[in-house]
């Protein structure tokens, strides 16, 4: 459940793939991934072009059903595979971070702070790292919540995803 070429520019760093995912062997093929392309602009063309963006799980492999939903990423997924693939990419500009479990890794001062804190102060994190929330069907109610998310970080989102994917110019 991974995607990547040394060519990759956006680096879309997620949790694992849900079982809809692990039936179909195509990452992000559910709902949960037409919303992400939504946020960042992205077509489905461009999307799963890995010349132009990489996969990353947390997890790579379906973790299988909580109580609750799915369980997490298994923790020995990301230490062993993240930075033999992440050195890879050469031309990384852009590394999305989609929910909790990415943040916590790549953003240890975001653990003591809420989704919301971290994904307001998203700037805080540039020009490398850009966090998300998990664009699963529970994004509806905290964007409802949080209507900043529509009107000031999804515009500079899917500017950053632009920038990226031109180079670091802007277009």
């Amino acid at each position: 459940m991974v995607q990547f070429s040394t060519r990759s520019r956006v680096i879309i760093i997620g949790q694992a793939p849900g079982s809809r995912v692990h039936e179909s062997g195509v990452p992000w093929n559910d709902r949960s991934g037409g919303r992400l392309r939504d946020w960042t602009g992205l077509s489905e063309h461009d999307f799963y072009n890995p010349a132009k963006v990489a996969l990353v799980p947390m997890g790579f492999c379906y973790p299988g059903a909580g109580a609750s939903g799915d369980l997490p990423p298994r923790r020995e997924c990301a230490p062993l595979w993240h930075e033999r693939i992440l050195s890879n990419l050469k031309a990384k500009q852009l590394i999305l971070l989609v929910g909790s479990y990415a943040q916590a890794r790549y953003l240890p001062q975001a653990r003591r702070q809420t989704m919301g804190e971290v994904v307001r102060h998203f700037a805080e994190h540039g020009p490398v790292y850009f966090p998300l929330p998990h664009p699963s069907w529970r994004s509806g109610i905290w964007m409802q919540r949080n209507p900043w998310f529509e009107s000031d970080v999804l515009p500079a989102l899917r500017a950053a995803v632009r920038k990226a994917l031109s180079g670091g110019k802007t277009p």
